[in-house]
């Protein structure tokens, strides 16, 4: 049986640089998605031409764009690069490049190119869960999303505050306070 051996990680974003080569309606999804995860996250975009939608979402974020052509020049300082362009042999460089110069890249809707996918995520204040189909289908990624949206509660941060205020309480050392915290939170998630 087949199985994701992706490792989800969390990044900051604000702590990262990230470049999108495009500007397209490619570069426009990845830049929603980028920024609706994390409105603080460092972008700059590429292309010869930006839609006027793209323009309007660069404008809400911390977005820089360059109106050129891509070259590897554009790679220096940027820690993960997304490639959108309509013409392969572009995305293909910038991937061949990324490699090069040991970056993260994603070129979009081309798996073998992406050391990374952008999956689907659902946030409720700290919460935040990751959907992976392995680059298989993100329409399936989208429809887990919108499942779980409706199904963790509004209020579950509140719940990680107080957690977090009560964690602090907590005597003992690291494996004392996780089998206390993990008693005192077995029944808070039922299976169905």
């Amino acid at each position: 049986m087949e199985r994701n051996n992706l490792y989800p990680i969390f990044l900051k974003a604000k702590n990262l640089n990230v470049l999108i080569v495009g500007g397209g309606n490619v570069a426009e999804e990845k830049l929603t998605f980028l920024l609706k995860s994390s409105p603080d996250a460092n972008v700059t975009m590429v292309s010869p031409m930006f839609r006027d939608k793209t323009i309007e979402i660069a404008n809400t974020g911390n977005v820089k764009r360059i109106e050129d052509v891509y070259n590897n020049g554009y790679l220096k300082d940027n820690h993960i690069v997304i490639a959108t362009t309509d013409r392969p042999e572009v995305n293909v460089k910038v991937y061949e490049d990324c490699r090069a110069q040991s970056k993260l890249v994603n070129v979009a809707d081309n798996p073998p190119y992406c050391d990374f996918y952008m999956g689907g995520i659902v946030t409720k204040g700290n919460v935040k869960v990751a959907i992976s189909t392995n680059g298989k289908s993100p329409t399936t990624a989208k429809r887990l999303r919108q499942f779980f949206e409706d199904v963790i509660p509004e209020n579950v941060d509140d719940l990680v505050k107080n957690l977090n205020i009560y964690r602090k309480t907590i005597k003992g050392d690291f494996e004392q306070k996780v089998e206390k915290l993990n008693e005192f939170t077995k029944g808070l998630v039922e299976k169905i």
